[in-house]
C-alpha cells in the first residue's frame, strides 16, 4: 500500500541528506540487506513527517522516524538510534515512494551531500526538474545564448553552465542514465566551435560530470576514503572510457586567439583536481597524464614547458599544505622529468613515491611512463623503463603484465641484444610474474629454463594443456622425463585412488616418449623397478592394469 502523505524533490534530498549525516556506510548496507530480506513488517505513516514501523531483527523492534525532526527518531533495539532497523525503514518508504533505493544507499556520494546541505541552507534555488515545460525550454534558450560566448568564456563559466544544465535533469540517481542525461543536456546548447574547441567543450563537459560523481575530497566527520555505490562506480568507469577516448585524436589547434588561454586554464584545473583526488580511484591523475601524453606533448616541442610545469608542481605543496595528495604530485613530477629525458631523477622519484605510502602507484598509470617512452621510440630509454617499471607492477592484473611483456617484445626487434635484460628483469618480478614469465619462456623456445621453473614451484604436468607440451616433446622431448617422473612419485605418495589414476596417466606418457627417443630399455628397468617397489599397493596395481601398463 502506498503512503498517504507523498514527499517532493526537497523533502526527498533532505532525507538523503539525513541518511548521510546520521549513518555509516556499514550501518547503511546491513540496513540495505534487512530491506531486501523483508524484514520491515509493519509500516504507517500517521503523519506526513512521522513514520511508525515495526522490523523483524534478531526480535520484533519497534521504529519511529520524525522526518523533520531527524535527531529526535528512536528503535527499541539496543543500539536505540542510527541503527541498520531504521534504515531498513526508510528505504522501504523511499521504495513505496516510487524513489531510487540506491540513492539512500549512496547517499555518502558528495553530489548528492552538497546539494542537499545547499537547499539545506536555502542557497540554491528549488530543482529546475519541477520547472514546466515551457519553463524548462525558456530556461534552455537562456543558457545556449549564454553557451554562444563560449570560445570568450573561462574554464570556470564554462563549468559554471553545465551545471545549470545539468539541474535541468530530472534524473538524480548517480548512474549511468544519470551521466547520460546530464551530458545530453550540455550537449544540448553547445554553440558552432572550431575543432579545437570543440574538443576541449567534450572533454569538459565529461570532466564537470564526472566531478559530479567522484567525492575530490573528505567530508567533515568523514574519514579520506568516501564510498561511491557499485552503481555510481560503474557511471564514474564509463565517464573515464569516454575521456580516454576524447584523447584518441589530436588536438585540432588553430590560430583563435584564445585557444591557448583555454589549454592553459584545462591543464591548471587537472594540476589541481589531481594533486587533490581522493582515494576513489586515479580519475583525475589518468586524465592529467593523458593530457601531457596526447595533446601537449606531441605538440609543443619547447622544453620549457616541463621546466614550467614542474615549478607549478613545486609551488603546489605550500599552496595545497594538508590537501595536497603527495602520491599523485610525485608521479606527476616524475613524469615531467620522463618528458625532459631525465630518466634517472623519474625513477628515483618513482621508486620513492612506491615505498612512500600504504596505497600503491596503479599499474595503468605505471604503464603510461612506457607509454611515452614507447611514443619517443627510444628504445634504450624504453629498455631502462621496462627494467625499472617491472619490479613495481606486484600484485596487478595479468593483462596489464601482457601489456608490459609486449614492450618488451618491441624492444628486442630492435635492440636484440637486451633479452639477457629481459631474463634478469623477469626472473627478479617472480613469483608475482610468474605466468607472464612461462608464456615468455615458451615463445623465446627456451625449453630447459621453463622445465626448471616447472620443478622448482612443483607443478602439475596433467594441469597443462597438450598443446603446450607438444613443442618441448617435438624439439626437446628428454626435458620432459625428470617433469613427468617426480609428478608420478607425487601422485603415489597420495595413496589414494585418484592420484593412482594421475600416476597411470603420466606413465602412459613417459612410455611415449622413451619410445619417441628410441630408449625403451631404459623404459622397461625404469617400469620394472617401479612396478617392485610399489607391488604392496593393490589400488595402484589395479590401475596400472586398466590401464594396460601391466598384464
Amino acid at each position: 500500500m502506498k503512503p498517504t502523505y507523498l514527499m517532493d524533490d526537497i523533502q526527498w534530498q533532505q532525507l538523503i541528506q539525513n541518511v548521510a549525516d546520521h549513518f555509516n556506510d556499514v550501518t547503511i548496507k546491513r540496513g540495505f540487506q534487512y530491506f531486501k530480506q523483508g524484514k520491515v513488517k509493519e509500516f504507517a505513516m500517521p503523519d506526513a513527517d512521522h513514520i511508525a514501523a515495526v522490523v523483524d531483527g534478531s526480535e520484533l523492534y519497534e521504529v519511529d522516524l520524525h522526518l523533520s525532526a531527524f535527531a529526535a527518531s528512536r528503535c527499541t533495539c539496543p543500539v536505540h538510534t542510527n541503527c541498520k532497523h531504521m534504515i531498513a525503514v526508510l528505504l522501504n518508504y523511499a521504495n513505496e515512494q516510487e524513489r531510487s533505493v540506491h540513492a539512500l544507499v549512496n547517499a555518502h556520494s558528495a553530489g548528492f551531500t552538497r546539494l542537499a546541505a545547499k537547499a539545506d541552507t536555502g542557497t540554491v534555488p528549488p530543482s529546475r526538474s519541477n520547472l514546466s515545460p515551457d519553463h524548462k525550454e525558456t530556461t534552455r534558450n537562456a543558457l545556449s545564448k549564454t553557451a554562444s560566448q563560449i570560445p570568450d568564456m573561462p574554464i570556470s563559466e564554462w563549468h559554471d553552465l553545465f551545471d545549470q544544465c545539468i539541474a535541468l535533469n530530472r534524473v538524480n540517481t548517480q548512474n549511468s542514465q544519470y551521466v547520460q542525461s546530464a551530458l545530453a543536456s550540455i550537449y544540448a546548447v553547445k554553440p558552432p566551435l572550431s575543432p579545437g574547441m570543440q574538443q576541449l567543450y567534450g572533454l569538459h563537459a565529461h570532466l564537470r560530470v564526472l566531478e559530479k560523481l567522484v567525492p575530490q575530497s573528505p567530508m567533515p566527520g568523514y574519514p579520506s576514503h568516501t564510498y561511491m555505490g557499485y552503481y555510481t562506480q560503474i557511471a564514474a568507469d564509463e565517464l573515464k572510457e569516454a575521456i580516454e577516448r576524447d584523447f584518441e585524436s589530436p588536438l585540432g589547434l588553430t590560430d583563435e586567439p584564445m585557444q591557448e588561454a583555454r589549454i592553459a586554464e584545462t591543464l591548471a584545473y587537472l594540476r589541481r583536481k589531481m594533486l587533490t583526488e581522493s582515494r576513489n580511484g586515479t580519475y583525475f591523475s589518468d586524465t592529467y597524464y593523458q593530457f601531457w601524453l596526447n595533446w601537449m606533448h606531441p605538440e609543443r616541442q619547447d622544453s620549457s614547458i616541463y621546466t614550467e610545469e614542474l615549478q607549478h608542481l613545486q609551488a603546489a605543496e605550500e599552496e595545497l599544505g594538508t590537501t595536497l595528495a603527495r602520491l599523485p604530485w610525485m608521479l606527476a613530477r616524475s613524469w615531467m622529468h620522463i618528458f625532459q629525458s631525465h630518466d634517472n631523477e623519474a625513477w628515483v622519484l618513482l621508486q620513492e613515491a612506491e615505498g612512500a605510502f600504504p596505497l600503491k602507484v596503479s599499474s595503468s598509470q605505471l604503464l603510461l611512463f612506457l607509454q611515452a617512452l614507447r611514443k619517443a621510440e627510444d628504445w634504450a630509454r624504453l629498455k631502462d623503463g621496462l627494467r625499472h617499471i617491472g619490479p613495481l607492477l606486484h600484485s596487478h592484473r595479468d593483462d596489464h603484465l601482457q601489456d608490459y611483456i609486449h614492450d618488451w617484445d618491441l624492444v628486442l626487434q630492435h635492440l636484440p641484444e637486451a633479452e639477457q635484460d629481459m631474463w634478469d628483469t623477469l626472473v627478479g618480478m617472480l613469483p608475482f610474474a610468474g605466468g607472464m614469465y612461462e608464456e615468455a619462456l615458451l615463445a623465446h623456445e627456451k625449453w630447459r629454463s621453463w622445465i626448471d621453473y616447472q620443478l622448482s614451484i612443483r607443478s602439475e604436468p596433467l594441469s597443462f594443456r597438450v598443446s603446450v607440451l607438444q613443442p618441448i616433446e617435438k624439439n626437446a622431448p628428454e626435458l620432459l622425463l625428470p617433469f613427468y617422473h617426480q609428478a608420478v612419485e607425487r601422485y603415489v605418495l597420495e595413496k589414494n585412488r585418484a592420484s593412482y589414476k594421475a600416476a597411470v596417466k603420466l606413465l602412459k606418457r613417459l612410455f611415449k616418449l622413451y619410445k619417441k627417443m628410441k630408449q625403451e630399455s631404459r623404459w622397461e628397468l625404469f617400469f620394472t623397478t617401479f612396478t617392485s617397489r610399489h607391488s604392496r599397493l593393490r589400488a595402484l596395481q589395479e590401475e596400472l592394469r586398466k590401464g594396460k601398463l601391466l598384464s
